[in-house]
């Protein structure tokens, strides 16, 4: 019962993950660890799927193992964030409460990102 759970944790949190790809402001690399852990745990299969995949494998990698990523994942991170943050807050302007999480959130997500271990590619 425990690996089916897990392993329909780890396929749902996938599916968000790759969302979060093309949805602003929806995470995408938390998902993928989380599916990762849950794989880990519940089926050899999709972890070594997940891992060994073309798009996801190589941040689940760095992330993970060397606790960081690239300068290309940093930049375009950062950058489509506060494109996001910027998009929202136009439809957003007569409510102050949530431009300012929108902010906070932005100069979180943008501090954890640009303190992680930048990882040179050759």
């Amino acid at each position: 019962m425990a690996r089916r759970t897990l392993t329909a944790a780890g396929a749902l949190c996938v599916v968000i993950g790759a969302v979060g790809v093309v949805v602003p402001l929806l995470p995408t690399t938390p998902f993928l660890l989380l599916a990762a852990a849950c794989f880990a745990r519940s089926s050899e299969r999709f972890y070594s799927w997940l891992m060994n995949h073309r798009w996801f494998g190589p941040t689940i990698r760095n992330y993970r193992e060397r606790r960081g990523t690239t300068r290309r994942v940093k930049i375009v991170s950062i950058t489509i964030l506060w494109s996001s943050i910027a998009l929202s807050s136009a439809f957003l302007l007569g409510n102050r409460p949530a431009l300012l999480v929108l902010a906070l959130v932005g100069i979180g997500v943008t501090v954890h990102l640009a303190t992680l271990h930048t990882i040179e590619t050759r």
